[in-house]
């Protein structure tokens, strides 16, 4: 019986056997040189304190050594608070200094205050109060700090520093200071080995010749490049352009935009909208293409210049602006269409090219050439020049069925107040035009050939036509004069042509434009963020911006960034 009992005894003490129950140890605080050891149980109840005249205290936990001058050491609860000249040492790599700690070893959580400076190979990080979390390798102030490191000058009111991957995390009146740039956040992460800057919430590079300000964005602080992708505007060569994803690189001396684009320039006020653009400050040179449109202010009238592709260049006074494949522009009372249009700022000449046509309110004139002169002091209109085979039709406004003509070799207008008020053709000029007396009522119809014609007009119609002394032809009644008579060789009517709006410069192709997706549109996506990280899954992160981050790798990352530069 008692062998049985002894027998139950042993079987049920080895199942409950400590091994089982066994916690994680929690490794103490161990001291390493106290001095001298005192009491104050009113002060510090439960503690030990230890001090040195003329030496430092020293402990030791778990890879870490820490000096002060004071040290109230709380061995039950595994507790230290250390006052005075303090160092914290962790292995080479971390050191931190303040004028007190207090130290929880069983959560290996230090709390430093007054005068902390944290040093590491790459940085030094200074501030009033500092925790460091050594379990998570990660330090973090709330009230104000500074990191200055090999390039840059970095505060803000609070910020984070994880240590693995030697990256800041700044918020609220976060200020980078560098020679050559400026940054103000709101939001941003900072690597101190890459010098990589990513931008979280409103923010603003300030260089040497560009500004750049976006919510969501990128940049390269070593070679001054990087990329916005949200509420995104550059400041650039006497422009500012906006966009819904902008990259700007200082080297090359290039920028570039995608979607939703607006390019202002400063000095000239003109404007193009664009959804794909480039700025090249050495050439001058701005790109832009699909549905591109130039946009300038024409005595308080504004013309529209659209294009396949739209290229300007040269210096602020004399700018160039070159609208190619089947180019359109639109202003009050004007219009026109060709294959290309260019304009010299310098010269005020805007020529249409290759198959031109233009509307002067109801009035089509053609020819092999058409120019457009503005007086370069006052910025208005101030002639018209139609070189070869110029051609004039107006749909008669009384009959609405016949068509007033006009034909020589050239043709000059004048503009009076940006208003066409006087045309006159010359050379082997022919006109037929639909004549009325006082009551509208038909009188005829003129039909000569003479050396040169002028048309006066009057709010875009054609008031009166002269013909020279040296005039051939006749007055005919309607019904005397066949169809195929009332018409001039090399007649065509393109009014259904004729651009009535703003609108009408855009084709089925450009309305029908589908945008590409710019991507990481959320965010930036982390390159400097170590694939094994990524890989760990171990809950959400500490800090809410890598907690919305996309989980791409880096070489994905470089694709995607590539293509939302070159993708127009």
């Amino acid at each position: 019986m008692h062998k049985l009992v002894f027998f139950l005894f042993a079987a049920l003490t080895a199942y409950h056997s400590p091994a089982q129950d066994k916690q994680p140890e929690k490794k103490q605080i161990n001291i390493v040189y106290g001095g001298t050891f005192t009491k104050d149980e009113k002060l510090y109840p439960g503690a030990a304190i230890f001090r040195k005249d003329g030496q430092q205290v020293q402990f030791e936990h778990q890879g870490a050594d820490l000096w002060c001058d004071i040290a109230i050491f709380y061995q039950k609860e595994n507790k230290l608070k250390a006052i005075g000249n303090i160092r914290l040492q962790q292995g080479d790599s971390l050191q931190m200094t303040s004028g007190k700690i207090d130290y929880n070893g069983n959560v290996k959580l230090a709390k430093a205050w007054d005068n902390v400076v944290l040093t590491n190979s790459s940085m030094t990080l200074t501030t009033d109060t500092l925790r460091l979390d050594r379990e998570r390798q990660e330090a973090f102030y709330q009230d104000h700090g500074t990191v200055v490191d090999s390039s840059n000058t970095l505060t803000s009111k609070i910020g984070r520093y994880f240590m693995p991957l030697k990256k800041l995390q700044f918020l609220d009146s976060v200020n980078i200071n560098n020679p050559d740039y400026i940054i103000d956040s709101k939001q941003l992460d900072y690597y101190t080995t890459s010098k990589n800057v990513y931008m979280y919430g409103p923010s603003t590079i300030t260089g040497e010749a560009y500004k750049l300000y976006c919510e969501r964005g990128f940049y390269d602080t070593k070679i001054e490049s990087g990329y916005g992708i949200k509420n995104t505007r550059i400041d650039y060569n006497n422009r500012i352009i906006q966009g819904d994803s902008l990259f700007f690189d200082k080297k090359s001396e290039f920028a570039s935009a995608t979607n939703n684009i607006t390019i202002t320039d400063t000095i000239n006020k003109g404007i193009i909208r664009a959804h794909y653009a480039e700025i090249h400050k050495a050439k001058d040179s701005v790109f832009a293409t699909k549905r591109a449109v130039s946009i300038t202010l024409v005595e308080k009238d504004s013309l529209y210049m659209h294009g396949d592709t739209l290229m300007i260049t040269g210096k602020p006074d004399e700018r160039i602006l070159r609208t190619f494949r089947n180019a359109k522009f639109y202003k009050k009372d004007l219009s026109g269409k060709c294959d290309s249009i260019h304009f010299d700022q310098k010269t005020g000449i805007t020529q249409l090219i290759k198959a031109p046509i233009i509307w002067n309110g109801k009035n089509q004139m053609t020819g092999d050439s058409i120019h457009l002169l503005t007086n370069l002091k006052t910025e208005k209109l101030d002639s018209l020049k139609v070189i070869n085979n110029a051609f004039i039709i107006a749909l008669d406004t009384v009959s609405n069925t016949g068509y007033n003509q006009a034909k020589g070799k050239d043709l000059f207008g004048q503009f009076i107040d940006n208003e066409l008020k006087i045309i006159d053709l010359v050379k082997n000029t022919e006109v037929i035009y639909y004549m009325y007396n006082d009551k509208k009522e038909p009188i005829g119809i003129n039909k000569s050939i003479c050396s040169a014609i002028r048309l006066t007009m009057d709010k875009n119609d054609i008031e009166d036509i002269y013909l020279n002394t040296n005039a051939d032809g006749d007055i005919f009644p309607e019904k005397d004069l066949p169809d195929n008579s009332r018409k001039l060789k090399g007649f065509i009517w393109r009014g259904e042509e004729r651009i009535l709006t703003m609108e009408d410069i855009f084709d089925e192709d450009d309305d029908n434009l589908v945008l590409p997706t710019i991507r990481g549109i959320e965010n930036p996506i982390d390159i400097d963020a170590e694939e094994e990280e990524r890989s760990k899954n171990q809950g959400d992160p500490i800090d809410q911006p890598e907690k919305n981050r996309p989980s791409t790798t880096p070489s994905k990352t470089k694709t995607a960034l590539t293509k939302a530069k070159q993708e127009p």
